[in-house]
């Protein structure tokens, strides 16, 4: 038997109040930890991350920090000895680390790409992912406790900025090359629904990923803009071999084009071969795959289409088909796959899907289309 777990009651109003709560007592930079002072005049019970207090250190040694966490916050010795002391907890700086794992924000394309001017190597993404590489095998307790610190303080970032956001997500392939009709199309899939009022969340990679996210940069723009960018990007269709000249003319549309549309890049530094695209105005990176897998899913609340891809695609689709099928998050979301012969010859997805779904809740949120320009109808269709 497979018998289908009962729907999880939804949220009550106590519990959604808990929740804001919870993210109402955190303090993520110097401007907010002045403004709880300045209004409530107490630190009790806050959480304090990655925040630098060495300037605060009157304001530690006379506020009441009970209950109180800090976490990765740079403090003068005397003030951290006195919120001990008064009972707080102080989890201090880890030094010679390429990433903050207490940090309160999720990342930005210019935080990860700083310094490439001197070569992808050079920046903090590329160093991050060397650390990685470094300690993933070592079995050092530190390094894994450190990699899984990093990942919640990203997924809660990520959950802080996507608050009341209607997602969707789109996947697709890394190895989709700037130039191509597919490239060109997954844009122009991304720019619409960005149009339409709906978050875009992809993997943050390359190829198919990284078109979503310039379509929704895009957006705010005239429609001849995204044509003069594909133009430019073609010069360098790919990250490889040089992720340096790949990621240049990425930052060359941007400053050509400021001030484009917001999306999401959920990205991983265990396939060190995908570095981030830089479209993606918010990027939750992540050290554990699978954490970011059914995060991104997970988040894509609005719907999902997936696009011509490889094994990582149709592994995304039936992460986001199980539990549309045991409807374990509630009502299942809609499902769109795009490219009728890639679903159903290439990678037979498709017929393994519907079968799937027959009978179930899930059947009728699920649609196979030929080309990309019916995505955006067929997610409309479905309730997306």
């Amino acid at each position: 038997m497979d018998p289908t777990p009962a729907r999880p009651k939804a949220r009550s109003q106590a519990q959604l109040q808990s929740h804001h709560a919870s993210h109402d007592r955190e303090i993520e930079s110097l401007a907010e930890f002045d403004s709880v002072l300045s209004a409530h005049g107490t630190l009790a019970h806050y959480r304090v991350q990655a925040v630098d207090l060495t300037a605060r250190t009157d304001a530690l040694m006379s506020a009441d920090p009970t209950g109180a966490v800090f976490l990765g916050c740079p403090m003068a010795p005397e003030a951290a000895t006195r919120v001990r002391a008064a009972g707080a907890l102080v989890f201090p700086p880890i030094p010679g680390l390429p990433f903050d794992p207490y940090r309160g924000r999720v990342y930005s394309p210019a935080e990860l790409y700083a310094r490439l001017d001197g070569g992808y190597e050079a920046t903090p993404d590329a160093l991050a992912h060397d650390w990685f590489q470094q300690t993933k095998a070592d079995g050092d307790v530190f390094a894994s406790m450190l990699r899984a610190i990093h990942d919640d303080s990203v997924s809660d970032a990520i959950d802080e900025l996507l608050t009341g956001a209607r997602v969707v997500g789109v996947m697709g392939g890394h190895a989709m090359a700037r130039g191509t009709r597919s490239y060109a199309g997954a844009a122009r899939l991304g720019r619409e629904l960005a149009r339409a009022g709906f978050t875009v969340a992809t993997g943050g990679g390359p190829g198919a990923m990284e078109a979503a996210n310039l379509g929704a940069y895009a957006a705010p723009f005239d429609d001849g803009m995204l044509d003069d960018a594909l133009l430019l990007l073609a010069e360098v269709a790919s990250f490889t071999p040089s992720i340096t000249d790949w990621a240049r003319s990425a930052f060359e549309v941007r400053e050509r084009w400021p001030g484009g549309g917001a999306s999401v890049g959920i990205p991983t530094w265990f396939y060190g071969h995908e570095p981030p695209n830089a479209f993606a105005a918010h990027i939750a990176k992540y050290f554990a795959n699978a954490t970011r897998e059914d995060g991104l899913l997970a988040r894509s609340n609005a719907g999902v289409v997936f696009l011509p891809g490889a094994a990582g695609t149709v592994q995304e689709i039936f992460d986001n088909a199980t539990p549309n099928y045991y409807e374990s998050r509630g009502e299942p979301t809609p499902m769109v796959l795009v490219d009728r012969a890639h679903w159903t010859e290439r990678l037979p997805a498709w017929p393994l899907l519907t079968s799937l779904a027959g009978g179930r809740t899930m059947e009728s949120r699920i649609a196979l289309v030929d080309r990309i320009e019916e995505a955006p109808g067929a997610l409309k269709r479905l309730g997306g």
